[in-house]
């Protein structure tokens, strides 16, 4: 019975210690909170997390060491850790735009590149050969003659043609493509 009395006194101790701690040191904590975090909301949590832990942890309290001086560290500390994460999230967001924004660009690319397959696919055939020997295999208007038994003249009169169709066709693309360039 005895060893319960010490128990209940040792409990209403501490609860009344902490009490009046928090009765003394929270509007102080929660200025000193305030001028770190710069918002309210944020200050108050801070503050009343410091007490929790010092509830959690009042079996440990050694009442000959300044409760003051802990107090402060603690919300100082926690204060930090707020900010810290804070920024993890501001970047993690920042990631989660930029990642998305990447992945929308391939995409539109992806399109892009398919409708800009569709109209060279769509172009006479003669035209698209002309112009697929000389885009895409590199070749010059002289080596494409002679490959195909034509004179230049003629291979430059239907790259004309096929870079004239594929311009008015692909119009809105190029638009787009020099607009997402220029952002």
């Amino acid at each position: 019975m005895k060893d319960h009395l010490e128990a209940y006194s040792s409990y209403e101790r501490q609860k009344s210690l902490i009490e009046e701690c928090f009765q003394t040191y929270f509007e102080g904590l929660h200025r000193y909170a305030f001028t770190i975090l710069k918002d309210n909301d944020d200050a108050k949590d801070a503050v009343q997390a410091v007490f929790m832990k010092l509830w959690e942890y009042r079996d440990q309290i050694d009442e000959s060491k300044s409760l003051k001086a802990f107090l402060y560290r603690a919300v100082y500390n926690y204060c930090l850790n707020v900010k810290r994460h804070h920024q993890i999230v501001l970047r993690y967001q920042a990631e989660q735009r930029a990642g998305v924004s990447g992945e929308e660009n391939m995409l539109i690319s992806k399109e892009n590149t398919r409708r800009i397959m569709d109209q060279i696919a769509a172009l006479a055939p003669q035209c698209r050969l002309i112009f697929t020997k000389s885009r895409f295999e590199n070749k010059t208007y002289a080596e494409i003659a002679a490959e195909l038994g034509l004179s230049v003249k003629t291979v430059e009169v239907q790259m004309g043609k096929a870079l004239k169709i594929l311009r008015a066709k692909l119009f809105g693309v190029l638009v787009l493509w020099t607009i997402l360039f220029l952002m």
